[in-house]
């Protein structure tokens, strides 16, 4: 399956990777001024918290693209299946 979103998906997903890319340059140059252990945690968990939204954005994307393409597929329950199982592997690859 092909990550093809639309204009304003792709947007979004951006907009919150280069955020959580910020964040992450933040932490590294709290780490190296030798901030507050809380305040680098506070950054870090922000820059988890990006790249988790980012990759549910892709996910929901993804699912709206299967959802279309498996009313499509010749053999729809093998479609579907597949679909479930990789979906699965890719919900429990961001818990």
């Amino acid at each position: 399956m092909e990550f093809e979103p639309t204009d304003a998906e792709l947007r979004a997903v951006l907009n919150r990777l280069r955020r959580a890319q910020g964040q992450i340059s933040g932490v590294i140059r709290m780490i190296e001024e030798g901030r507050d252990c809380e305040d680098v945690v506070t950054q870090l968990s922000a820059a988890s918290r990006a790249l988790d939204r980012a990759g549910f954005a892709i996910i929901a994307s993804g699912l709206q693209q299967c959802l279309v393409d498996g009313e499509s597929a010749t053999d729809p329950v093998e479609s579907q299946e597949r679909t479930r199982a990789r979906l699965e592997k890719l919900f429990l690859s961001l818990a």
